[in-house]
């Protein structure tokens, strides 16, 4: 069947996604001007907010000078006085100054919360757009646990950096501004020998965050390999696979050195620059000790008072803490950035299957289908398909066979546009379908793959992501017509039983009438088989083809099927071989011409020696074996009996 639902060969990578492609990780991150506006675009929708925060800061860092100021004034004023009543008010006035602040900052972390989580909710919903912009070729070269990290884990972990980093970052600047303003105003000579410290805080942070970004990076490369591990073989799918090889302690081992080593780089990144902070606490401790050096100095020669010296390291301490803590802050917008540039990587990865400027909304169409020289290759290395031409007549059954990776499936992909071809045209109705927009093309094909999904929710649910607002008559109907209803109602909750894990309840054969229904209930005018019925059972065999009989009535269908015993009576039949067509006619013209399609005929209806399931109805062993086919088929099995052997239940007539 090619590559599943169109999905390019694979490129090179190995079952964990080691692969040889070029990995978005290792492009190397730069805090850019650039970069920082991109950042700030998203504060934009919450300018009003962020105007409120900025006067709060204000008014909380001019807040913040006064209890110093009252604290000298109490010293030198207050008590030498024994002035009880100035004392008091200087008290209150301090207390009241503190009581507004914290008022404030509740407010304050309130805005910061709601831009924060908002901006976060803007940044996810901008992702997940994008990505579902993005056409198969990305999609199946991707790792499975990549999207999950950059959708998760690293937007959530840059919260901080708009709840608090940036807020902080300005907060503690008006601090040390106002600060840093009142000191000097106060007296220069101890501001000059208190502040002389502050270099040493910033000398080290440039170092500390390249170390953290650095770490920031592969830490959350180890995150997206725990995902990828845990999607592939945690899955349905990669559950069974491991259980069936008996892999499970070489996949548990797999996953715990992975995670082993996101565990040491994250305990790494918080270790990174801690000793940076013992030496900047340090630094921190030596600045009052000059102050009171300094101003006992000056207390002697009369220049300063006692309050002046206390209010002076109160407010040295004030402008240390922000200048710390700005330090801290560079070091974390460094290792945001590291985030940011994951983000900002898919963001930059180009949708290549898009609206064209010039595409309009078509309402309804009558289905006439033309190839014409088409040309496409999923890299440059190999050409997948080479000068496709046919026309598919409205109405008209066009079959596709050939043998596995010919390009069949390649080719049905491309009238939907999950892919983009190369060259040449591909028209439908004489329009070339890069005029139409996406939503329009698409709502005029139905697709039925031969791997059904199904979403873990209701039968109901499943049938309405067809049309939501589908009448439960509608419902019915389309599952009637696909020979389901009655195996659902069977179920114990009927149309609202779930179906489990992509639809893990049911048979194959249940999945894929269900998944028909679905597309009944669509009713395009376009029909796409893959591989319908190639992995079912006879009966299941059945009951599918009695179930695609009304899906195609009246409908241009395009149906790839190695079974050539289910595309005998297509219009037309199409061989592909190597991305060419090779041959094409119906299906007695094609016996006739002895090419490949009657090599793929005379191996499925040639008996050997050795007896098959089919090979028991003819007396000689060179008979070509009778077509299953409805009018030989009696006493068949009630709808839901997907899985019972064909011999046990259906009698051939010779």
């Amino acid at each position: 069947m090619g590559m599943g639902f169109g999905g390019p060969p694979p490129m090179g990578f190995g079952r964990h996604g080691l692969g040889k492609m070029k990995e978005l990780d290792e492009v190397k991150v730069k805090v850019s001007g650039k970069m920082l506006a991109r950042i700030g675009k998203y504060f934009i929708p919450y300018w009003k907010q962020m105007i409120l925060v900025f006067l709060i800061l204000i008014a909380t860092s001019l807040l913040g000078l006064v209890p110093p100021v009252l604290v000298q004034k109490i010293i030198d004023e207050a008590l030498p006085d024994k002035n009880i009543t100035l004392l008091s008010i200087l008290i209150l006035v301090s207390l009241g100054s503190t009581f507004i602040i914290g008022l404030l900052g509740v407010l304050q972390s309130y805005l910061n919360s709601y831009i924060s989580r908002y901006i976060i909710y803007d940044m996810k919903n901008q992702m997940y757009k994008h990505l579902q912009g993005m056409s198969l070729r990305f999609f199946s070269t991707v790792k499975q646990g990549e999207i999950i990290t950059r959708m998760t884990s690293d937007i959530d972990s840059i919260q901080g950096v708009f709840s608090g980093t940036i807020v902080n970052f300005i907060s503690n600047l008006f601090i040390i501004i106002s600060t840093a303003a009142l000191l000097i105003s106060m007296n220069w000579k101890l501001a000059i020998a208190g502040m002389i410290v502050i270099p040493l805080f910033i000398a080290p942070t440039r170092k500390v965050g390249k170390v953290r970004w650095k770490i920031a990076m592969q830490t959350q490369e180890k995150i997206a390999k725990q995902n990828h591990i845990v999607q592939e073989t945690l899955s349905i799918s990669g559950s069974i696979l491991m259980k069936i090889f008996t892999k499970e302690k070489e996949e548990y081992n797999n996953y715990k050195k992975v995670n082993l080593d996101s565990t040491k780089l994250q305990i790494k990144e918080s270790m990174a620059g801690r000793w940076f902070m013992m030496v900047i606490s340090i630094f921190t401790s030596i600045g009052p000790m000059i102050i009171y050096f300094f101003g006992g100095y000056l207390f002697i020669k009369g220049e300063v008072t006692v309050g002046e010296i206390i209010a002076f390291v109160t407010l040295l301490n004030r402008l240390y803490g922000p200048v710390n803590q700005i330090t801290n802050i560079y070091v974390d917008i460094t290792r945001s950035m590291a985030l940011f540039q994951r983000i900002f990587d898919y963001f930059d990865q180009k949708q290549d299957v898009t609206d064209q400027p010039e595409a309009k909304e078509i309402s309804s169409i009558t289905g006439n289908i033309e190839f014409e020289n088409v040309c496409f290759s999923y890299n440059k290395s190999k050409i997948t398909l080479k000068n496709i031409s046919f026309t598919a007549p409205s109405g008209k059954m066009i079959a596709l066979v050939g043998p596995s990776g010919a390009g069949k499936t390649t080719i049905t992909n491309l009238i939907p546009r999950l892919y983009d071809y190369d060259s040449g045209n591909i028209k439908i109705d004489g329009i070339d379908i890069r005029k139409f927009t996406l939503n329009s093309l698409r709502s005029h094909i139905g697709i039925v793959t031969q791997d059904t999904y199904l979403f873990n929710g209701t039968v109901k649910e499943n049938l309405l992501y067809a049309r939501s607002d589908a009448t439960d008559e509608e419902i019915i109907e389309a599952c009637k017509a696909a020979y389901i209803h009655d195996f659902i109602m069977t179920l114990p909750q009927g149309y609202d039983t779930l179906v489990g894990n992509r639809g893990i309840k049911l048979s194959g054969g249940e999945k894929q009438r269900i998944s028909i229904a679905r597309v009944i209930l669509k009713n395009p005018q376009i029909i796409i088989m893959d591989e319908a019925t190639s992995s079912l059972d006879t009966m299941s065999e059945y009951y599918i083809q009695k179930a695609i009989k009304p899906l195609l009535k009246n409908r241009t269908s395009i149906v790839i099927a190695h079974r050539l015993s289910t595309i005998m009576a297509a219009d037309k039949i199409l061989v592909i071989k190597d991305g060419e067509i090779v041959e094409s006619g119906k299906h007695e013209e094609l016996l006739q011409n002895g090419g490949l399609y009657k090599e793929l005929y005379d191996k499925q209806f040639k008996v050997k020696k050795e007896p098959d399931v089919e090979a028991h109805v003819h007396s000689k062993p060179d008979m070509e074996p009778v077509s299953l086919k409805p009018d030989m088929v009696h006493d068949y099995p009630k709808p839901g009996m997907d899985n019972v052997q064909s011999e046990n239940n259906v009698k051939f007539i010779k």
